[in-house]
């Protein structure tokens, strides 16, 4: 049941941001979490700060995402637990297009490695880092 919960985690964090629902996204993340999309970011010559904390993960992202359409979609997910810490790797295709102009658009396959931690029945990501395997489009359209 872990291995499941683990992984919801990840889908948590997508699926949050693919149907703008703030609070599902919140639910992926401990409260001291850290969101690193450094590592994608510099693949394309992007810049992305370092996102600490819950509150302020979810407020960075929506904004970032305030006018674009997602899907995300997560495959090959490995875990390795240790009693209430476990670490999780993940591809994740995310799609993104300008709301209102699907001509703008990025398409990322990035890896994830995510640190996770047990809260109550859940689990929930305290470290998440974001490196991109390729893209097409033109990622700093959305991610400067």
């Amino acid at each position: 049941m872990d291995w499941i919960e683990i992984v919801d985690a990840l889908y948590r964090f997508g699926r949050g941001q693919d149907m703008r629902d703030k609070e599902l996204f919140a639910s992926a993340f401990a409260q001291d979490a850290t969101l690193d999309f450094q590592p994608a970011a510099a693949k394309w010559g992007g810049v992305s700060p370092l996102m600490t904390g819950r509150d302020t993960i979810v407020d960075t992202i929506f904004a970032v995402l305030s006018d674009v359409d997602t899907t995300h979609v997560v495959t090959n997910p490995r875990v390795r637990i240790d009693g209430d810490t476990a670490q999780l790797t993940a591809i994740v295709e995310a799609q993104h297009l300008r709301s209102g102009d699907h001509s703008v658009y990025a398409l990322l396959k990035n890896h994830y490695e995510v640190g996770l931690v047990r809260d109550g029945s859940r689990w929930v990501a305290r470290r998440i880092v974001i490196d991109n395997a390729w893209y097409q489009g033109t990622p700093t359209a959305f991610f400067g």
